[in-house]
């Protein structure tokens, strides 16, 4: 990825709270992240100016088209009847003179070749377009994957606070009944090896919260980190569309990266035009007018010519061959790509589908699991404290109950980003 911006977003104004030092946290939707990475990601903003710049270059082909007009001053002192006489072939008679003209061009046709340019040209500059707008679809992608990773770290971080609360407290009950006797100190011993445990799970998921943020921020366009409050969208997921092969349909005629090839494609063919329109004349018209207030007696006060100039190519080495078949080539190779890309984006598709319905079959799935493991907790603390079953028993239950809570609370972000990356791999965020 491109380096970040080395200032802070201006668009920190549109979020109420900016972070500052200690200051409250930053809410934050997933809509205003999106909206803050489009306006702020070094990388969005690359890709604008990239597809600028192709912009400009269609108007510099398409300057060939209008007539070229130049102004000239020119004054010469020169040895009286002096003539050149060694050098190139040459008018040798220098007058002394001084004198102001213009001079016009106007390309009446050269059959074809720079219209052909200037239509490579613009094709090339949509290129860049759909180009800008896949980077965009690229950071939109990255900003719901981050907003999610933060979301599931801050999950995992309560699961984590809440089972060394909750490990602390049976540590604190199993030290009380083993200084009354009732309890051994094996007993104690797993209590606080679990409570341990549990201690360093909520460092891990601390470290992997700030980093989560850190990540989130980076993403946004901020060069240092920040604080948000993240707001968890409250809307129902849906199951993911039945027919896949709509969805490939959809992705064929919607994914910038296609569109973006296929210009490409026509402006390699549109080149190889060109360079083949090269073997055909190019006619020029030519005029030029001015006046010589100082002059030589033999020369006219003013002077005024027009003319028609005929270019034909006869030989250049076949230069034009290999430039015609090199073109040719470019856009053979621009074609094969187009043909890759569309079955990478095919699997994509597929595999995308695949996982956001195996994703949504988690989220139940991982429902049952943790009540059943709240179920299996409850028993087994019930028999702990009835004196039936060891301490062994209990973390057992313990650690499974944990882990059913993690997962669940993972299971709902992983569909939600299966889901963006499924619409990202179809018709886009």
């Amino acid at each position: 990825m491109a380096a970040q911006n080395t200032s802070k977003p201006a668009s920190d104004s549109a979020l109420p709270n900016a972070p500052q030092g200690a200051e409250p946290q930053t809410t934050l939707t997933l809509k205003q992240a999106e909206a803050l990475a489009i306006k702020n990601n070094p990388q969005v903003l690359v890709a604008r100016l990239t597809a600028l710049v192709s912009q400009q270059q269609v108007r510099e082909v398409r300057s060939n088209l209008w007539p070229t007009a130049v102004a000239d001053l020119t004054a010469v002192d020169s040895h009286d009847d002096s003539r050149i006489t060694a050098g190139g072939l040459n008018n040798p008679i220098i007058y002394q003179r001084a004198a102001a003209g213009a001079s016009v061009s106007q390309l009446i046709t050269d059959f074809g070749h720079t219209t052909n340019l200037v239509s490579s040209a613009n094709l090339a500059a949509k290129a860049e377009n759909q180009n800008a707008t896949a980077t965009k679809e690229q950071i939109l992608l990255a900003v719901d994957q981050a907003f999610y990773a933060a979301l599931q770290a801050e999950s995992v971080l309560a699961v984590a606070q809440e089972t060394v609360n909750a490990r602390q407290t049976l540590t604190d009950q199993v030290q009380a009944l083993f200084k009354s006797k009732l309890k051994s100190e094996l007993d104690l011993s797993f209590a606080n090896v679990n409570l341990a445990q549990a201690k360093l799970f909520l460092l891990d998921a601390e470290n992997n919260e700030n980093a989560a943020q850190a990540s989130l921020a980076v993403v946004l366009g901020y060069e240092q980190p920040q604080s948000f409050k993240l707001v968890e969208d409250e809307a129902v997921a849906i199951a993911p569309p039945a027919n896949v092969n709509d969805l490939i349909s959809q992705a064929f005629a919607t994914r910038p990266e296609i569109l973006s090839l296929e210009y490409q494609y026509k402006s390699a063919q549109k080149l190889h035009s060109a360079e083949r329109d090269l073997f055909f004349p190019n006619i020029r018209a030519v005029g030029a007018v001015g006046d010589t207030p100082v002059r030589n007696p033999a020369l006219s006060n003013w002077y005024g010519a027009v003319g028609v100039n005929v270019e034909i190519p006869i030989f250049n080495g076949f230069l034009y061959n290999a430039k015609s078949r090199e073109t040719d080539l470019q856009a053979q190779a621009a074609q094969d790509r187009l043909i890759d890309l569309r079955n990478r984006i095919s699997r994509d598709v597929r595999t995308s589908w695949l996982n956001a319905n195996t994703a949504y079959q988690r989220v139940s799935v991982t429902r049952q699991l943790l009540d059943q493991a709240n179920l299996a907790l409850s028993l087994a603390q019930t028999r702990y404290n009835l004196g039936l079953s060891s301490i062994v028993e209990l973390s057992q239950a313990q650690l499974q109950q944990t882990q059913a809570e993690i997962s669940n609370a993972q299971a709902g972000y992983d569909y939600r980003l299966a889901l963006a990356e499924l619409r990202y791999q179809t018709i886009g965020i």
